[in-house]
């Protein structure tokens, strides 16, 4: 595996299911603080108000862009009411931590979270010092992966080569922008999103189970080699 992945000098994480397992279910308590949100601003019930979370979702992308769409929210105050939750689920875990200290070049978080939340998660699973950069949902200017223009911003912003970059995502069509511009991918095929016929699409290059295990693998076989 060393000579496919001897061009990578940048090293790209997506943050929830990919950094901690999709067991956690994060964003189950998330999705309920949505919830909440919504019936508070529009004054409905709890089901009414999860009806126009989903259609916000599905007709704008994120739940936050229909609300700033229709409602004209302030992204900040919505991000951090949503992201108020106990994370006492998240446990640090040694061997992840380990394999990114080894991974040669740059290493950055790509999130449609924000940045604030993700620096509790890497604190919580022992990476608060692992990362150069995050690049946020603010940073997108609230175009959320997989929306092509979110990929530009981030690779502009951080001055990323996509031919030399690798993305570790476990949404399988947040790789499909990535694969585009040149990047490796790799998928975590935790469960958290399946792919229609069980098959993994032509723009995953990697489909692997756990990023802690993967990257030890490769890493051995970066040592073998020298």
């Amino acid at each position: 595996m060393l000579p496919a992945l001897a061009h990578v000098d940048t090293w790209i994480f997506d943050l929830d299911n990919t950094l901690y397992p999709a067991s956690c279910d994060l964003f189950g308590l998330i999705d309920a603080r949505m919830t909440a949100y919504v019936a508070r601003l529009t004054g409905t019930d709890w089901n009414e108000a999860r009806a126009i979370q989903k259609r916000y979702f599905h007709e704008h992308g994120t739940t936050l862009s229909g609300l700033m769409t229709v409602h004209d929210i302030d992204p900040h105050e919505f991000l951090a009411d949503v992201h108020d939750i106990e994370m006492d689920v998240l446990e640090e875990d040694r061997r992840l931590v380990d394999a990114i200290a080894r991974l040669p070049g740059r290493k950055l978080i790509f999130t449609n979270g924000d940045e604030p939340y993700a620096r509790r998660v890497l604190a919580r699973v022992g990476l608060s010092e692992s990362f150069e950069a995050i690049h946020d949902i603010h940073a997108c200017a609230y175009q959320p992966k997989p929306h092509p223009s979110s990929y530009a911003r981030m690779c502009a912003a951080l001055d990323v080569n996509p031919r030399t970059a690798l993305f570790v995502e476990d949404m399988a069509r947040n790789l499909k922008p990535a694969k585009a511009l040149g990047m490796t991918t790799v998928w975590v095929n935790n469960g958290s999103e399946q792919v229609d016929d069980g098959s993994p699409p032509d723009f995953i290059d990697y489909e692997i189970a756990d990023v802690g295990e993967w990257l030890h693998d490769i890493l051995g076989d970066m040592t073998n080699e020298r």
